[in-house]
């Protein structure tokens, strides 16, 4: 029987609808990818075509950040509000991490970078469980709120770029959780509820190597073709992202993840109100 390759893996992922099978899938496929390298082995990577959008649940409801009802952490049901936010956006990072295998199997990279991601979304799938396990505790569910529509946007501006995919996904939007996910497992800590805090410490700890993921192999790329990677950064994130880069910055994480000041403070707006209409946590 022919193996089943890397990238069929990803598609047949951002093809489940359901969250909490899609994660379970993704894990499974993880598990097989990390035993086979163990093994002395690897899964062929093949090739495949991803869908434009990955399959979704009916629920929840996908509105405009403007339309998303704004969230009162003090109260558990802005609690809620914030847990079911963080789920959704860990369900959207386990398929952007499936579609860059599949998206750009095109392009030949090291072994090395299909480690990374397929590590990146079993981690994501852990989290986005973790987050639905939250919820559950508190009487909710995945779904039972309505969500950011917008979480595949850069998905889908970057389609046909590789490298703008790794600026805008992991060095942009997962740097962004380095800075915002402090004050959040402070909300849940003055709240009282330890299961949040505990999952949201260890998706903090998680996230800083997806961050260095996206650095780690985007400076690959660039030295590949002999770019100097600072500028070319600066000028992927004018295009493609939608906004600007809100200060404060988790300079020591950012760092850990590889990601220098001279990279984002440069990305940084004067203009604070278009910053705000762009953060997660005010949308």
């Amino acid at each position: 029987m022919m193996q089943i390759t890397l990238t069929q893996m990803a598609v047949n992922v951002l093809n489940t609808k359901d969250g909490r099978e899609k994660t379970a899938l993704s894990r499974r496929y993880a598990q097989n990818w990390r035993a086979a390298r163990a093994g002395g082995t690897t899964i062929t990577v093949g090739t495949a075509s991803p869908p434009q959008h990955p399959a979704r649940p009916d629920k929840p409801d996908l509105l405009s950040p403007r339309e998303v009802p704004k969230r009162k952490p003090g109260t558990l049901a802005g609690q809620i509000a914030l847990l079911h936010a963080v789920a959704h956006i860990e369900l959207n990072a386990v398929d952007l991490h499936w579609d860059i295998i599949a998206r750009f199997c095109h392009i030949d990279m090291p072994i090395g970078f299909y480690d990374d991601w397929v590590q990146a979304s079993d981690d994501e799938s852990k989290h986005f469980n973790l987050m639905s396990d939250c919820l559950e505790a508190l009487g909710s569910h995945y779904g039972a709120l309505p969500a950011h529509a917008g979480m595949w946007r850069a998905a889908d501006d970057t389609v046909d770029d590789f490298l703008g995919r790794l600026a805008v996904v992991p060095m942009v939007l997962e740097a962004r959780g380095l800075d915002v996910t402090p004050g959040m497992i402070e909300v849940f800590r003055k709240a009282g509820l330890t299961q949040a805090v505990d999952a949201l410490e260890m998706i903090y700890a998680e996230e800083v190597s997806h961050v260095a993921y996206g650095s780690k192999w985007f400076n690959f790329l660039c030295g590949r073709e002999n770019q100097d990677p600072k500028p070319v950064f600066h000028a992927l994130v004018k295009q493609y992202f939608h906004g600007a880069l809100r200060p404060p910055f988790n300079e020591e994480k950012r760092a850990d993840a590889g990601l220098p000041p001279d990279f984002y403070w440069p990305l940084a707006a004067d203009n604070r109100a278009v910053s705000r209409n762009n953060d997660p946590k005010k949308n």
